[in-house]
């Protein structure tokens, strides 16, 4: 398993007219943190896309549980659980406090400039194999 976490404040301009976190704020903090795992994995996304390789993220989801608001410190959890395959699926969680916000998952495919399927980087599978073994 591998796994990064984040932490942002909720910012005034990413409320809405109720006062709670707009929902689609949330993607962006998902990839905050999905840039990190990447960075951990010793491959950031811009060297990435320099080699030419693309991570377009195919399925999304989320559970809402409970609301953040401005200026809540939210700390935002990315996990790779499963040895990927063909695709990569990474799970979320949003936190303040400990107190579970959010769920949610991305599911990513590698792909060239074409966006033709590709095989992930020698970098990626080595540190892959090295996480959950041969």
């Amino acid at each position: 398993m591998l796994q990064a976490t984040v932490e942002t404040r909720v910012r005034f301009a990413e409320t809405d007219a109720m006062g709670v976190t707009y929902h689609g704020n949330y993607l962006p903090w998902f990839e905050m943190a999905r840039v990190a795992l990447l960075d951990q994995l010793g491959t950031p996304y811009r060297q990435l896309e320099q080699e030419g390789f693309l991570l377009p993220v195919l399925e999304t989801g989320l559970t809402y549980h409970r609301p953040s608001h401005f200026d809540d410190r939210i700390r935002i959890t990315v996990t790779l659980a499963e040895k990927p395959m063909a695709r990569l699926k990474l799970t979320y969680k949003v936190e303040r406090d400990g107190e579970l916000l959010v769920e949610g998952f991305t599911i990513h495919a590698f792909v060239n400039r074409e966006f033709k399927a590709v095989r992930p980087p020698e970098k990626i599978t080595n540190a892959l194999r090295q996480a959950f073994g041969a």
